[in-house]
């Protein structure tokens, strides 16, 4: 129960962050800024804002600082459209999404190289013994010498 209510909230403090965003703010660091997640404490008094900024490292850092200052007029925000007793204070993070799915996509990148390299290594090799390993058995013939 207490989970379900913290996924709504925060679901629904994303969808009131993303539309004020979307409306703009009067900070001209603000760069193109997606809210990915919000996830909300037990509590309901902490909320976790993970965004992702479109652009250079230095839009990244220029976005940080721009919703760091406008924390408290997004709170208060978020405290208009939200019918709760408290209003859950904001933390903005940058998501790590774009980086993590980059450095996957390359990993995946270099399996396939290597598994390519791999099966032509196996079209081209040959047995290191005979080409039936497994021992057969005696000929009547070798019996009957013993």
């Amino acid at each position: 129960m207490a989970g379900e209510r913290q996924a709504r909230l925060g679901d629904r403090i994303r969808v009131i962050l993303a539309e004020r965003l979307e409306k703009g703010l009067r900070d001209p660091r603000l760069g193109f800024v997606t809210i990915t997640d919000v996830r909300v404490t037990g509590d309901l008094q902490h909320a976790s804002v993970f965004y992702t900024v479109l652009g250079t490292e230095e839009e990244r850092a220029a976005s940080a600082q721009a919703l760091a200052s406008a924390t408290g007029m997004l709170r208060s925000e978020v405290g208009k459209h939200l019918n709760t007793r408290l209003t859950p204070s904001l933390e903005f993070i940058l998501d790590a999404i774009p980086e993590n799915a980059d450095h996957i996509a390359d990993l995946l990148r270099e399996a396939r190289e290597r598994d390519e390299a791999v099966a032509g290594l196996a079209s081209s090799a040959s047995y290191a013994g005979d080409a039936d390993p497994y021992v057969k058995p005696r000929e009547a013939d070798d019996d009957d010498e013993d």
